[in-house]
């Protein structure tokens, strides 16, 4: 199958070179062409450049883009979208001033997360996260990680962990599984926490290996959750089983998992809203890639992580939504964009190569997602006619796609 997208206005995120991430004052500058073509074949970027220079328009479909965008499809390197239900009773506790701590000790939080879908058959949450990677794609998504973490128990991490492998074998988004089974504390291992740690290591993880379920293994390493010698443990395990490291850090406290995730080489280190400038030189000397996820700080009105300060010190900067039923209940990618402009002051560039090319490194798959480049996967969207890219995240609450492409078929 041989498409032909001609007429673009502008062509962004277009490379020849490609890529692995983009740092610093560089996340300022978006490349693009102007009056561009780009072309898809068998699923990936066969060619792109001016109009002037496109020499044939045989292809089995071709699409007039006059006077529309093109952009690579955004990457959500952080979510935690199968789930079973919804949490807006305890919604309403916060805008009563209850803390997320104050939640999660009553039960609520991921605690409540985790009974409801030990009681929930995976047919049900396959169906239901099918439904919202629907939705997400039609807002421009091509590439979701998918975490487990609201199992508990073996039974149910393996369970979610399933439905993450149906997802990636029917979705047409590339689906990374991450498994997050020390994503909290089960109420009856209050008080026994290593006994849980224990059971992480020495039950899922070589279960998880052993089915080969997850790409990734993650840690929630913070105030009130795991501490830096629990998360050393289980990243030292998971590692020892070819998972490859990410972890939530850093959210709630300075807990010193920024620090536990550059020891193991992480992909990324995601929330770190609590950051200086320690955890900033310890991240510019690594390979690891800060991940911000607006989302989660604007729902639960907590401090905004120091998204201008690490680009001005040379980082790289990624954001993420943290879909989920409890803090972040949203996918929608564009409203990412909107929250990285208004609440952390990045230009809508910055935004945007922090939503692609930069979350596409921290989810493992910038060799074939994350700009628009030969070889890689046609997963890219044409906007609706819109006056400037700067419209995205301005215009905010409707939806700027009109046609997407994954793997170079039109959804």
């Amino acid at each position: 199958m041989r498409i032909l997208v001609k007429n673009i206005k502008r062509l962004y995120q277009a490379e020849e070179n490609p890529r692995l991430a983009v740092c610093g004052s560089d996340m300022a500058d978006l490349p693009y062409i102007e009056n561009a073509y780009l072309i898809a074949q068998d699923g990936l970027i066969a060619d792109f450049g001016a109009m002037e220079d496109l020499k044939e328009e045989n292809a089995d479909k071709v699409y007039d883009a006059y006077d529309r965008y093109v952009l690579p499809s955004f990457c959500d390197s952080h979510t935690h979208l199968v789930y079973a239900g919804s949490r807006e009773i305890e919604y309403i506790d916060k805008i009563r001033g209850l803390s997320y701590e104050e939640i999660a000790e009553r039960g609520g939080g991921i605690v409540n997360s985790a009974l409801r879908l030990q009681q929930t058959d995976e047919e049900q949450l396959y169906e239901d996260a099918m439904q919202r990677i629907d939705s997400m794609i039609k807002y421009g998504t091509g590439a979701v990680e998918i975490k487990s973490g609201y199992g508990f128990t073996t039974e149910a991490e393996l369970k979610m962990l399933r439905v993450i492998r149906r997802i990636k074998e029917n979705s047409p988004a590339t689906i990374k599984a991450n498994f997050l089974g020390a994503h909290g504390v089960p109420l009856e291992y209050r008080g026994k926490q290593k006994e849980f740690v224990d059971l992480v290591v020495n039950e899922m993880i070589p279960m998880v290996a052993q089915e080969n379920l997850a790409d990734f293994i993650d840690v929630f390493c913070d105030k009130g959750f795991f501490t830096v010698e629990e998360t050393d443990r289980m990243l030292f395990e998971g590692v020892k089983y070819g998972l490859k490291p990410k972890i939530h850090a850093n959210e709630l406290a300075k807990s010193g998992g920024i620090q536990v995730g550059v020891k193991y080489n992480a992909l990324s280190v995601d929330h770190i809203e609590y950051t200086g400038i320690e955890e900033m030189a310890i991240l510019k000397a690594s390979q690891t890639m800060p991940t911000i996820l607006p989302g989660a700080a604007f729902f639960l009105n907590m401090p905004y992580a120091p998204a201008r300060d690490m680009i001005s010190y040379g980082l790289p900067v990624a954001m993420a939504s943290d879909f989920n039923p409890g803090s972040s209940p949203s996918g929608n990618m564009q409203l990412i964009l909107t929250f990285a402009c208004v609440n952390y002051r990045l230009t809508p560039q910055e935004a945007i190569n922090a939503t692609t090319i930069n979350s596409a490194y921290a989810m493992d798959v910038v060799d074939s997602c994350g700009s628009i480049c030969k070889g890689k996967k046609a997963n890219f969207f044409i906007t609706k006619r819109i006056p400037t890219i700067e419209y995205i995240p301005y215009y905010y609450g409707e939806n700027k796609v009109d046609k997407v492409f994954l793997n170079g078929k039109e959804q």
